[in-house]
Order: C-alpha cells, then structure tokens, then sequence
C-alpha cells in the first residue's frame, strides 16, 4: 500500500510517502520554491516524493490532505449567517475551498490522468495528532492540538488509547490562543506569516508588567478552555485577508483599536525595539503559558496518564514546551519534529494507515527525510561554478574519510571558524538538526553577533541552539531531558554558562537538540571531535540559510556560503575553506 500525505492551499504546504506503512520521504514545499512557509499546492514536494520512493503517480493508492471542509458545516453555516462580510473575504475563502475540493483534478492537471488514487480529506487537528501520538513511541497518551485555525477549530484535546483517537474537548473559530500570540506579534511589528517565534526570543528580555492588561484579552473557562475577548480582535469580522493559495501566505491585521487603546501605539517593522516591546512580549509569553499549563492540568485531571503528546503550531513554543514537566503533573512529553501545519502532511497519512490496519502502528520519529545528494552531483557542481569559488579565495578539498573530515572541521571551529555544514538526507520540519545547518563554537562570546549581522542578517536578539551529546544532557542542563528536535528550551547550569556564552540566552536558558549516534550517527561523530578538542560537547547550530528557507541542495549551500561570512563549507566530503 502506497499513500501519499499532502498539507495544500496553507502555510508550509508539503508532502511525504508511506510505502508499505514506512514514511521514506517527506518535504516541504518552501525548500523547493525557496519562498518562506509556501501556500498553495506542493508540487515540488510531492516530485521529490515520487521520485525517492521510485514511483509515479499512477502507483499511488490513497492520497490524504489535512483538511475537511465538510467539518463542522453546520456550525460554519450558522456562524456566518450571523456576519456581514466583504466581497473580497468570501471569494478568497471559496477560491481555498475550492481548491481543497478539486484536488483530484490538481493532480490529473500536474502529472497525468494515470492518477488513480483515492482521496481522503482528514480533519486539520486530528491530523496535528495523528502527526504526535503515532511517534510518539508511548503505550497510551494523553494529547493537545493548538493552532491559530484549521477546519473552524484553534485547539483539541483528548486520549489516545494505543489504537484509536478518542476527543474530549475542542475550541472552535473564532476562539484561539494561537491566534492571541499572532495578535501580540503583528502589534510588535512582526507582520511576516511565522513570526510569532520572534516575540517568543524577545521576552526573556523584558518583564511582565503588562500581564493584568494583556490578559484581558482572553477569558478562562472550565475544563482548562478558554475564549477570546473579541472586542481586541478582527478577524471574526470578515474584513481581515488571509491569502493560503499560492506563494508566501499573508495575514492582515488580526487586533483592533482597542489594542491600541490598551497598550498604546503599536510598533512599526522599522522601528527601534524599545524595553516596552520587550515587556509586552514577556507578559504575552507568560499568559500563553498560564492558559496551556491550565489546560493541560485539567486534560490530566480527566484521565490521568502520565504522558502527553503536543502538536500544532503552538507546538513551537520551545520556551512553553520546556516547562511543561515542571508546571504540570506530565512525566513525559513529546513534540514531532514538525508540530505545524506541515506536519498534518504526515499526520493525515498515518489516520489513513490506522483506519486501513488491523495491528497497532508505531512509527519511526526520524526526522530525516529529504534530498540527499552525491559527491559525485557535488563534484558537477563544484566545477560549474569553479570561477566565483576562486574569486572568492577558497581552497575545495575532498576527504574520503568521514571521520577524518570531522575531525579537521572541528579544528577549524574550535580555531573560530563558522562553518557551512550540508550533509546526508536534509531534515523534516521547521528546524536544521545537523545535516542542513551553521555551525560554530559556543565558547565564543562574539559569535552570536558575527552570525546574526553578518550571516544570518536578522534581529540582534535571536538566539542559537545548543547540539548537546545525548549522554550529555545531565551535566550541562538543569533538566535532564530528550530533546532530538530541538522542541524545548531548558535551563543552563548556572556554572556552565559562562563556559557556553553563545548558546545562552540572556535568561540563562538554551533551546537544545539532544544528538544521538543512533539517529545521526555523522553529526554525532563531529560534536565528538569537537568534544575531545575542547571538553565541551557541545556546538552551536542554526540554520543553514540567509534570510531564505533552510538550503536543500548543494547549489544553494555553495551560493549561500559565498555571499555571507562563512569561513568553511562541508559538502558531504568535500570542504571549502576561505584563505
């Protein structure tokens, strides 16, 4: 059995395949298009899938899409005889419907009509959990889906037996704490589809002092759940344009003037970050945690299992995640290496495979699960642009060795080298786990600005991650914790961090990734030589990009690393370094 999972006309519209109920590709469309968080229909994604697993179309028995526009119609039908909206706002919302209800003709237009696949749409949150309790790896468990919206819901939660999916309770439109932190973002000045994870970084440097006024802007209820004091927001009005179809997604305004009338005059993209910016953003991290804590106190109260999977794109509130064993009587946690909206791609898929089996299903966690490429693509690349490499005065060395090479690049790093490292299958999900990724030394206190101005070219405040050795986890973090896809942000210890001032925030934290031989056995065996150069087993990874998706070929990593500030380009065995 073949199945083909797809998340379409959303952000992070991607693709994965299951042969046999093994998922063996999965990507999103953004690494192909290189437009950030790309909408519409994923086209490129689906190719590469195709082309991994070896396949065209017509092999394909299901395809699944993470979204149901027949759910909840009733309830979408009676809210929106209530509504007087604008001519704009309902073509756009019939145009993504539409779109979501032709997808057979989508793929017959794109490949051929070979296709033959039966289509399943799958309701948006049970694909966000799907995409959890599946891989989970746990017996039974409890579970939470939060987003902004998806199929007229923001959150679900619920039970999953080992088997089936059992719901409990669930907020519906227009109600969101998801959509709360967007509200929160674009009155920062963070207007970008995406960009809630930038207040996320900025609130360790404020303090909460606006949290009884931002409070306000939401209403507890019981059983954990909440509502949204619509009179702060717009986007149950009809007037706000949300563009899912094609390219970049854009949102407009979410909050109203009377915001504006509680917090003052919002800040503006260019605009100087002020301490009052900070502060709010730090009040709204703390009551978005409050209202999650609550609600997963209360998910406990009603059936008492000791682990929780978390899914959606609040999932991505690493600063939440790691607090949850903490602030609730959890002993376990899991977040997916995609929580998101890409995710359902893969959550979709596994509902269909669930429904279809007869025998309990777990899958593999790995999050590696895109291209990979050859030295020998490598080589063809390397001389077709053999000009601009020498323009820019580097020297290209192949080392057949794996482990010799990783020795020599974590001299280099521990000498002060920011190294451009690509490497095996690129990494499913939003975040650079070792094989798409900037590396650098944590020890060098100078290096956060280096890679924030000059390579990155993003807000000063952002912060790098720790890629700890797993066995080392114990002895560098207050928390002792499996964190393979860098999900939660834990406390340094307070005497470590002087040694790792560049992966230590300002609040003494670091949002870590745990590194096993097991599941990346090449990144694993680098930390190591750096590890037995240094003592610290440690590195700082971010993304390998610039402003741009995370890069996914050889040809993107080359452009990228000669037109920033890197010193060192790993190419599979191939390294580059500047003189």
């Amino acid at each position: 059995m073949i199945i083909l999972g797809i998340n379409a006309y959303h952000g992070d519209a991607s693709a994965c395949i299951f042969v046999n109920n093994k998922l063996i590709a999965a990507a999103e469309e953004e690494r192909f298009t290189r437009i950030k968080h790309s909408a519409g229909f994923p086209l490129n994604a689906i190719k590469f899938c195709l082309k991994y697993a070896d396949l065209d179309i017509s092999k394909i028995d299901h395809v699944t899409i993470n979204r149901n526009p027949k759910q909840k119609i009733v309830k979408k039908l009676l809210f929106a005889s209530k509504k007087i909206f604008k001519l704009k706002f309902l073509k756009d919302r019939f145009s993504n419907l539409r779109k979501v209800n032709s997808i057979r003709s989508e793929f017959i237009k794109n490949f051929n009509s070979s296709f033959r696949a039966n289509i399943h749409n799958i309701d948006h949150h049970l694909s966000h959990v799907a995409s959890s309790v599946f891989f989970s790896g746990y017996k039974d468990t409890n579970f939470i889906s939060v987003d902004g919206f998806g199929d007229f819901a923001s959150t679900l939660t619920g039970f999953y037996d080992g088997k089936n999916i059992h719901k409990f309770n669930e907020v519906l439109f227009p109600h969101s704490l998801g959509l709360f932190y967007t509200a929160i973002t674009q009155y920062l000045g963070f207007l970008k589809y995406g960009d809630e994870y930038k207040v996320m970084g900025l609130a360790p440097y404020g303090e909460p002092i606006y949290y009884e006024k931002i409070k306000n802007l939401l209403i507890k209820k019981k059983d954990g759940l909440f509502n949204l004091n619509l009179n702060y927001f717009l986007h149950h009005t009809g007037n706000v344009e949300m563009t899912w179809l094609t390219g970049e997604p854009k949102i407009g305004l979410v909050y109203g003037k009377k915001l504006i009338e509680l917090l003052g005059p919002s800040r503006k993209n260019e605009d100087k970050i002020e301490q009052h910016h900070m502060d709010i953003a730090a009040s709204t991290q703390k009551i978005y945690e409050e209202f999650l804590f609550d609600m997963a106190n209360n998910l406990y109260e009603k059936n008492k299992n000791d682990s929780l999977c978390l899914s959606g794109g609040c999932g991505m509130n690493s600063v939440a995640n790691g607090k949850i064993l903490d602030k609730t009587k959890y002993k376990n946690v899991y977040i997916p290496s995609a929580p998101g909206d890409s995710g359902g791609a893969i959550g979709s898929a596994s509902i269909v495979i669930n429904n279809l089996c007869k025998e309990k299903l777990s899958f593999s966690d790995n999050p590696f699960l895109g291209p990979k490429f050859s030295n020998h693509e490598i080589e063809i690349i390397l001389k077709k642009n053999k000009k601009q490499i020498r323009n820019e005065r580097t020297i290209v060395n192949k080392i057949d060795n794996k482990n010799r090479l990783f020795e020599q690049t974590a001299k280099l790093i521990a000498e002060g080298a920011v190294v451009g490292f690509f490497n095996g299958r690129m990494e499913w999900g939003p975040r650079a786990l070792g094989n798409r990724s900037i590396i650098a030394d944590p020890r060098n206190p100078s290096i956060r600005e280096l890679l924030n101005i000059k390579i990155k070219r993003r807000e000063i405040f952002r912060p790098f991650a720790p890629s700890i050795l797993k066995d080392k986890v114990i002895d560098w973090f207050e928390v002792c914790d499996e964190v393979p896809f860098m999900s939660k942000v834990l406390q340094i210890k307070i005497e470590k961090r002087t040694i790792i001032p560049a992966v230590t925030h300002i609040n003494g934290s670091g949002r870590l990734q745990s590194v096993s031989k097991d599941l990346n056995n090449d990144y694993f065996q680098l930390i190591t030589s750096f590890y037995k150069l240094t003592g610290v087993p440690i590195l700082l990874n971010t993304s390998f990009n610039e402003n741009e998706p995370i890069v996914c070929n050889p040809q993107e990593a080359l452009n990228c690393f000669l037109r920033t500030k890197m010193d060192v380009l790993i190419l599979e065995n191939y390294i580059l370094t500047r003189t």
